[in-house]
């Protein structure tokens, strides 16, 4: 319903090669140029995973951060989280993009009633996480977004620290305009 509202009738390409990867819940790497669509590859999808894990299991009083989209720029993450939006706007999921430069009252208000997606850039969560606001040990999903430019910004040694904080059984999810 949210496709057909967005205008969506055909895949591209990278979508139509990784939405099936993903729905079968295997590791994704995922090369296309900007604009081909690549976080609808990524999002459309774990959408849909999310919103069936979500239906077996009971309501839940604290939802916990079960899907993380770390990404370089806060511009990025602001396109990410609306295409989330969109996506998922007839779905029961929380989302919230966190990122530097800008108070965090807002964001750890959010992340206090419970985030289902959360998209965020290396600096502001590993704030956040060292002062216990956010938590990534439920954590199914994992998208390294750009993940080429976040090693080239010198994103480094915080997305090593993340990645080590996450739990060893997930799905992991790696996304690239121009990766050689």
């Amino acid at each position: 319903k949210a496709l057909i509202h967005e205008g969506y009738t055909m895949p591209t390409p990278i979508q139509e090669q990784s939405i099936p990867i993903i729905l079968q819940k295997r590791d994704l790497l995922g090369c296309a140029q900007t604009g081909t669509g690549k976080t609808a590859a990524f999002a459309i999808p774990l959408l849909q995973l999310m919103h069936e894990q979500q239906q077996q299991q009971p309501a839940q009083r604290f939802r916990p951060i079960k899907t993380l989209i770390l990404t370089p720029t806060r511009e990025l993450a602001i396109q990410i989280d609306e295409s989330f939006r969109a996506y998922g706007r007839y779905l029961n999921l929380n989302h919230l993009v966190i990122f530097g430069g800008v108070s965090q009252v807002n964001q750890v208000n959010t992340l206090r009633r419970g985030v289902d997606i959360l998209v965020a850039t290396p600096g502001r969560l590993l704030d956040l996480m060292q002062q216990n606001y956010v938590s990534l040990r439920d954590i199914s999903f994992f998208v390294l977004d750009e993940a080429d430019r976040m090693l080239d910004m010198g994103f480094v040694h915080d997305v090593k620290k993340i990645i080590a904080k996450l739990p060893a059984k997930r799905q992991t999810l790696f996304f690239s305009a121009t990766m050689p």
